[in-house]
């Protein structure tokens, strides 16, 4: 894993977007986010819709079950979905964000051992379904598109501090 910026706390606003989301297996998730970033590139060009990052959020997180993920884009203004589609946004507030190539895992690892480090709360809590999060994504900076390598993407985590609601 190379970081490349973190991690730190960073204050971001309300920020519209557009996603896909369902449960799934931990075991073969990334090929889920694939196929959904497809669907979704697919319908988003077909609307003739600009937008930004792509992101994949982790709403719960069940490793040995379900995880109830989405994959979506940042818009530029809200955007109407279509059923599968929906509009929602990426919510405002502080979050524990680090800037990484490669080893999500490690990643997300380095994320959360530095916020206990750092007695950040994170927003998030315990459920019978698994660690459910008021916001934790990664955005990809490098689009998915022209790089097919995912060894290769720029990859911002974020997951939303417990204080960090607007």
């Amino acid at each position: 894993m190379e970081i490349l910026n973190g991690p730190t706390i960073t204050t971001k606003p309300d920020r519209d977007c557009v996603g896909i989301r369902l449960v799934t297996p931990f075991r073969g998730m990334f090929a889920v986010r694939d196929r959904l970033m497809h669907q979704l590139y697919s319908w988003l060009d077909g609307q003739g819709i600009a937008y930004g990052h792509t992101f994949f959020r982790l709403h719960v997180v069940d490793m040995d079950g379900p995880m109830d993920i989405e994959v979506g884009v940042v818009t530029g203004e809200a955007v109407q979905g279509d059923g599968r589609i929906r509009a929602g946004v990426l919510p405002a507030g502080r979050y524990a964000t680090l800037t990484y190539v490669n080893h999500g895992r490690r990643a997300n690892g380095a994320l959360r051992d530095w916020a206990h480090r750092e007695g950040l709360t994170l927003d998030r809590t315990e459920s019978p379904a698994g660690e459910r999060f008021g916001c934790r994504y990664e955005a990809y900076l490098t689009d998915p598109r022209s790089e097919r390598l995912k060894t290769r993407w720029h990859t911002e985590l974020a997951i939303r501090l417990a204080d960090g609601t607007a």
